[in-house]
């Protein structure tokens, strides 16, 4: 029999759970399909890029692991934010985080929506993310147990698809496979003429935004904690365990694609993944990326649906408004159903918003918009550590951050540096620019209404 929370909810998950659930939320579209984009804007150096974003990625993980080892009934690493900075600039990024992560998830049902119409042309768009929303809601109504094994199967999936591409990739390194434009596979293609800025440094700096949103969904492990069994034993490990393994995934992937063909050759729209499968002499690469794409953005979606409802039910359980009460409402089975139930009806403006724009123009809109708020939420969680650190609540035997008086105000200054950049390119813009109206309107908000210390009702 699991053991069971106060509210009702149930620690069922496992250590092996909850790094698949992290992987699931962080290894996506990003690393199939988007990592040929930055490929394209820096060559080998992104390698770089994307080790110095990992490190502060798990300097974030560390704090938030550090937080829920503290207080693991917290369903939502969030939930410090408001203790540590106050109830203003807390349902600021409560809210924040959950229109955030729905943001995610309806990005993701237009891409898997975008992906099945490559074998199914003629069924509309809208119907296809219905069927795989209701099916990944089904699934996270049943019991937590259920929800972590399909999440296991489906971000296992996508290991193996990267496992054997890095195998296959090794083997053609080894015997010099040659390619049919005459290159050969060799370490060479990447040390041979190595320049960190290849197309320029600013290039290269507007290669770090793309990056750090590739990790989007690494911090699903800070969701996780209220429903994992043992989890002062298995947050730890998961934590120390999952930043290692997908630094070798994204890492250890675009090591050996620019190992086996010149990364100039690498188209900057279609996958990396596909063009070296079909160089190793797979002709049925499209379809078995276009297979392992699909899984993939499922999994996040699936994901994104466990975390949306339980941040919210989260907010409803701290909330003083009769009006949310109903979302505190758990299953027999020991699940926040009626806070899935809203948040998964919330994603259904994806395919309402996929019958009046283009499906490539309704995932980057939606996407851009989510990934600079989860900046601020970034910055804020940061900082709630830090004060937590300084406060009575600090567990000294707990699971710490290293030097957090280095490590903290440096991952702080790094991701401000993040968001910073996204003004210096033309197409991030203007969603940057919609995060800061976001804060400001919400501040205006409470300050209009005179009451800073009191929360945002969304039904009103």
């Amino acid at each position: 029999m699991a053991e069971s929370n106060k509210d009702g909810t149930r620690r069922e998950l496992t250590n092996l759970n909850v790094q698949m659930i992290a992987l699931g939320g962080s290894i996506g579209t990003g690393l199939f399909l988007g990592s040929g984009s930055t490929i394209h804007r820096t060559g080998p150096s992104i390698l770089f890029v994307y080790l110095i974003v990992g490190i502060f990625f798990f300097f974030m993980l560390r704090a938030i692991g550090e937080m829920m080892y503290s207080d693991p009934e917290q369903h939502t690493f969030v939930s410090f934010i408001y203790h540590h900075l106050g109830p203003s600039l807390g349902k600021f990024a409560e809210w924040s985080y959950w229109l955030e992560l729905t943001l995610a998830a309806m990005a993701e049902l237009i891409a898997i929506a975008t992906y099945v119409k490559l074998w199914l042309p003629s069924v509309p768009s809208w119907l296809i993310q219905v069927v795989v929303l209701a099916a990944l809601t089904l699934i996270n109504l049943n019991v937590v147990k259920f929800f972590g094994n399909s999440e296991t199967i489906l971000s296992g999936i996508k290991v193996v698809a990267i496992i054997f591409l890095i195998i296959v990739g090794i083997y053609m390194i080894a015997t010099h496979h040659e390619n049919p434009s005459g290159t050969h596979a060799s370490l060479r293609n990447i040390f041979d003429g190595f320049s960190m800025f290849p197309n320029g440094f600013h290039e290269f700096i507007n290669a770090f935004p793309m990056v750090f949103f590739a990790f989007q969904g690494m911090e699903f492990v800070g969701i996780t904690t209220a429903e994992t069994k043992n989890p002062r034993e298995v947050l730890p490990k998961a934590i120390n365990q999952v930043i290692v393994r997908i630094l070798l995934f994204y890492i250890g992937a675009l090591f050996v694609i620019m190992a086996i063909t010149p990364w100039k050759t690498i188209s900057e729209q279609g996958s990396p993944f596909v063009q070296i499968f079909s160089l190793a002499g797979i002709p049925a690469a499209a379809s078995i990326i276009n297979f392992v794409v699909i899984v993939a953005a499922c999994s996040t979606l699936n994901s994104a649906i466990f975390s949306t409802g339980r941040h919210l039910y989260q907010l409803a359980r701290e909330s003083h408004s009769q009006k949310m009460k109903f979302l505190t409402k758990v299953s027999d089975r020991g699940i926040p159903v009626n806070s899935v139930l809203f948040s998964a009806s919330v994603m259904l403006f994806a395919p309402i918003l996929s019958c009046f724009k283009a499906l490539s123009d309704a995932f980057s809109f939606v996407a851009s918009v989510s990934c600079d708020i989860y900046i601020l939420v970034c910055i804020m969680t940061m900082i709630a550590h830090y004060r937590y650190r300084r406060s009575d609540a600090f567990l000294e035997e707990g699971f710490k951050l290293p030097a957090y008086k280095c490590t903290n105000p440096a991952t702080i200054v790094f991701f401000i540096f993040i968001f910073l950049s996204l003004f210096l390119n033309r197409s991030s813009f203007g969603p940057a620019l919609g995060a800061v109206l976001w804060f400001v309107c919400f501040r205006l908000i409470q300050k209009i209404r005179n009451q800073p210390e009191d929360e945002i009702e969304i039904s009103e």
